[in-house]
């Protein structure tokens, strides 16, 4: 088992940066490709970004690209979405997930997901 836990979603007002953090615990971290995904209401969980083992590879979806970063520091258990420029659009919970397979833009292939943290994006 791999526990996530994410951190760092609050109320900001558009154009600021944020930086989500996601800790895990459990099973050995550096053995997990990381993404990151959102979900605002009434819409499907999409995917965001993720990023393999060692952070050889990164892939984004194509809207947070230029504006969103992934990266992992593998000896704090700890994986990072930076967000820049945000806009209302922004607003919603993100999501971390572990998966041992490098299938970033499918959501069945994460095997473990945190709780979510709230991103609130004000005009």
């Amino acid at each position: 088992q791999v526990q996530l836990v994410e951190s760092g979603g609050r109320l900001v007002q558009a154009g600021s940066s944020l930086r989500l953090s996601c800790v895990a615990s459990g099973r050995t971290f550096g053995n997990y490709n990381m993404g990151w995904f959102r979900q605002a209401p009434g819409k499907e969980r999409e995917f965001l970004a993720a990023i393999s083992i060692r952070a050889i590879s990164t892939y984004y979806q194509d809207s947070v690209k230029g504006r969103f970063s992934i990266s992992r520091d593998n000896a704090k258990n700890t994986v990072y979405l930076q967000m820049n420029s945000l806009k209302p659009e922004d607003t919603a919970v993100y999501y971390c997930a572990a998966q041992m397979d490098w299938r970033p833009l499918r959501r069945d292939a994460y095997d473990y997901w945190g709780q979510g943290t709230q991103v609130t994006v004000s005009s």
